[in-house]
């Protein structure tokens, strides 16, 4: 039986750090979806079309490798409501911390009470990527700051793009 796992985020941009959580969750499933959560109260710099563009680029090759197949997705409700619907029994959660650990756990039980078929895998960040946040590259990008040590070379160049002229308002 194929093994379907779901990592989902809203990879706003996707960075170095969910390059290496993509890359252990592909060894882990035969299809491995990234789901972007699309929800109306945040205001993400990039449209879901640009990040799912982004998504597919950077992480086809790394799924490939492993030999699993990537889908990218939008979803816009419960994760486990994402992950029925697709079929998927694995939920991928990456790790960068102590305090993710706190977070995720939570999140682990809730998911688990409401889908217990759906099982949740937390993969640790590798250490070179641990301190990587989307928030924070975001950040760096807004003002002017170099990010090519953060995120795939593609997604450094559209930040460049989004940020231009912008720096120093």
């Amino acid at each position: 039986m194929p093994r379907t796992a779901l990592f989902p985020g809203t990879f706003d941009p996707v960075t170095n750090g969910h390059l290496d959580v993509v890359r252990q969750a592909a060894r882990l499933a035969d299809l491995l979806l990234l789901a972007i959560g699309t929800h109306p109260g945040k205001t993400p710099l990039f449209t879901a079309k640009e990040r799912l563009a982004m998504l597919e680029e950077t992480c086809t090759p790394i799924a490939r490798a492993a030999g699993s197949t990537l889908r990218c997705l939008t979803f816009a409700d419960l994760v486990v409501a994402a992950a029925r619907r697709e079929g998927a029994t694995i939920l991928i959660r990456g790790l960068r911390s102590s305090a993710d650990f706190e977070y995720e756990m939570e999140m682990a039980g809730m998911n688990e009470a409401m889908a217990p078929e759906v099982q949740t895998v937390f993969l640790p960040a590798s250490p070179p990527v641990r301190p990587i946040t989307a928030t924070l590259v975001r950040q760096i990008a807004s003002m002017g700051g170099d990010v090519s040590a953060f995120v795939p070379p593609s997604v450094a160049a559209r930040l460049k793009a989004k940020f231009t002229g912008k720096a120093g308002r």
